[in-house]
């Protein structure tokens, strides 16, 4: 009997190690948002280039005239500004320490698109993966 509680130990240790474990400190390069507000939505995906120092987007919005975007943190704090002013695609490089915070930690942080009369009109929280409108 022990033999047999010995075996069916082994054979469970075995298949929780061939188990993918998603770590703290997983990076996840491809991330999206749900973004709504205002009566408004809409969706972004990002895509880390860490090498480079290099955060891309494309947007797909129902809002019309928009004028920047930012990636904050929970404070409403900026870490990366998605351009000078609003592209519904593009580049821009941004400091290594906030790729590596938005990538490990996507949940963290929120996407908010300004317009002229609304600085945060559309937000949404960041996850892993793409989001789809």
């Amino acid at each position: 009997m022990h033999s047999k509680r010995l075996a069916a130990a082994v054979v469970g240790a075995a298949a929780l190690a061939a188990v993918p474990v998603v770590s703290a400190g997983e990076m996840h390069p491809t991330l999206g948002a749900h973004l709504s507000g205002m009566g408004e939505h809409g969706s972004v995906n990002l895509q880390s280039h860490a090498a480079q120092n290099r955060l891309c987007w494309k947007f797909e919005l129902s809002l019309m005239h928009p004028l920047a975007a930012t990636v904050r943190d929970k404070s409403g704090m900026v870490v990366a500004r998605l351009g000078h002013m609003y592209s519904a695609k593009g580049c821009a490089t941004v400091p290594k320490k906030s790729l590596r915070l938005i990538e490990s930690k996507p949940g963290r942080y929120w996407v908010w698109v300004a317009t002229k009369s609304h600085p945060g009109e559309l937000r949404g929280k960041l996850f892993a993966g793409m989001a789809h409108m």
